[in-house]
């Protein structure tokens, strides 16, 4: 099998370092360097300990795009477009962009959720990764979207582990802050709303109803869980036949049984998203949990780079669950 050369950009924090975690162990990928500069010269394992005996690459501080087929950008927000603007991509090279700046496809990218846009991905040349909390409640809409169904207020609480805020040290992500302690941020106004209605609207070929999100600052290191509700006049089995069939292809996203009774640790520290569905009256609950570090980021970035690449969509992502 011939392999992917890849580099990465904004090689210090949590997504990257999950991300060398996955592709120091992926079957088609050589990883030439990752950039950072603020940790230039150390090895990987001084600033991502659970590489320690995985890989003896240093991060460097300078960029060779020439040297590789695919770059990941794990910059923060805005710094890819900084990045695109002092930079030219060779001709041929593969982009994913795991921050915000292109997820509404401008300067010729595609919207990176799989469950959605597969065919545009396999053809693409540059994707741009969806945010955690966009993918989480975007899959627990999608399938209605595509019925035509989502025409009422949707309600949507969920709560994401402290790693969702990144690595730098903030007092929403300080160990003696965040534990035993519960908290809302941005009600109503989270910038992934952006995404997650536009994608929605797009699908379903029709305005539709509001989205009142109300995101949570979870006491637990990584994880999404998402409880979403709405009027549907669909009865429990059609609600679950049709999210099964929308999802019949998708090797990551798992639509629970009625014995299915979902929590977090199902999921964490793997690419799936679980969705398990209730009817109460005439409101459709929708539970979905998904990893924020891997089905929220790193890891559907790799499923991106499969699908991109040719590559089996599951390749370096089987990863078991961390239940206890």
């Amino acid at each position: 099998m011939k392999k992917t050369k890849i580099g990465i950009i904004g090689g210090a924090g949590y997504t990257a370092g999950e991300l060398v975690r996955i592709l120091v162990n992926h079957p088609g990928a050589e990883l030439s360097w990752v950039h950072s500069e603020s940790s230039a010269g150390r090895k990987l394992y001084e600033v991502h300990g659970g590489l320690v005996g995985e890989t003896d690459l240093r991060f460097c501080d300078s960029i060779d795009l020439e040297s590789i087929d695919l770059v990941f950008l794990c910059g923060a927000h805005g710094k890819s477009g900084e990045f695109w603007a002092e930079h030219k991509a060779p001709a041929g090279l593969k982009i994913i962009d795991l921050a915000q700046d292109y997820r509404d496809e401008s300067e010729g990218y595609v919207y990176g959720l799989p469950e959605w846009q597969r065919e545009r991905i396999v053809g693409a040349d540059k994707v741009a990764n969806p945010g955690c909390y966009a993918t989480a409640i975007q899959l627990s809409l999608l399938p209605l979207a595509a019925s035509g169904l989502l025409k009422t207020e949707v309600c949507v609480n969920a709560a994401t582990g402290s790693t969702g805020a990144g690595a730098k040290l903030s007092p929403g992500s300080h160990f003696s802050w965040r534990t035993d302690n519960l908290s809302t941020y941005k009600v109503f106004t989270h910038q992934h709303l952006l995404e997650i209605r536009r994608n929605l609207t797009a699908l379903q070929g029709s305005e539709i109803g509001d989205i009142n999100f109300i995101p949570m600052r979870g006491d637990f290191a990584r994880g999404i869980f998402a409880t979403s509700h709405l009027n549907c006049p669909l009865s429990e089995d059609e609600a679950r036949a049709l999210y099964k069939d929308f999802y019949t292809e998708a090797p990551f996203t798992i639509v629970g049984d009625s014995d299915v009774s979902p929590y977090l640790k199902q999921v964490v520290n793997t690419n799936k998203a679980l969705i398990c569905l209730e009817k109460h009256g005439d409101k459709l609950v929708i539970t979905t949990a998904i990893d924020n570090l891997l089905k929220g980021a790193s890891g559907q970035a790799v499923q991106n780079m499969n699908l991109m690449c040719g590559y089996d969509e599951t390749a370096g992502l089987k990863l078991k669950a961390s239940a206890f």
